[in-house]
């Protein structure tokens, strides 16, 4: 289970990791096309998490950029899931990363202390500096490098799987993204 951090224990977080941040606030966003509606002077790469599963209930957070139609039956075979992969629940969401629906980001794993769920970062989006995320809350966006996004996941003690996502035809049908 989770304990849930505010941003300001994140931005300590990022401060003890000698980590480069800048945050703006916003109104609430929950999707990537309200965000694009309260852009402002964000720069950088905008980005999708995903909070998903397997059959065997391991977790996962899948970040890419935010434009990036991923195939999620592909990404689970290069994962080595025991099924497809499927969103997975609020509740768990909260239980293991501490977050809301709308807030996902890879700086909630914060909150995952036990380690349970595995980061998955799209090399695509690494290439892409800076990187703009919900600090945990979907009323702001911080940015950070990508570099630092390695360092502060590394710094929490979680190896990211770092492969370029598989990409969804974009003709298919979307489920939830």
């Amino acid at each position: 289970m989770s304990s849930k951090s505010s941003p300001e224990d994140l931005f300590a977080e990022l401060d003890r990791l000698d980590i480069r941040h800048a945050t703006i606030t916003h109104p609430a966003v929950f999707t990537v096309e309200e965000a694009k509606q309260h852009r402002g002077p964000v720069i950088g790469g905008h980005t999708k998490n995903l909070f998903l599963k397997d059959r065997k209930d391991r977790f996962y957070l899948a970040v890419t950029l935010e434009d990036i139609p991923v195939d999620l039956k592909a990404l689970g075979s290069l994962l080595g899931a025991s099924s497809r992969l499927s969103f997975a629940s609020p509740e768990a969401l909260r239980a293991h990363l501490g977050v809301e629906p709308g807030s996902v980001t890879p700086f909630a794993l914060l909150n995952d202390r036990e380690r349970k769920v595995q980061p998955v970062l799209d090399t695509r989006m690494l290439a892409v500096s800076p990187l703009n995320f919900h600090p945990l809350v979907n009323t702001a966006t911080t940015a950070i490098s990508s570099a630092d996004l390695l360092k502060f996941v590394r710094g929490l003690g979680f190896e990211p799987a770092c492969l370029s996502f598989p990409r969804r035809d974009p003709g298919a049908i979307s489920h939830g993204e």
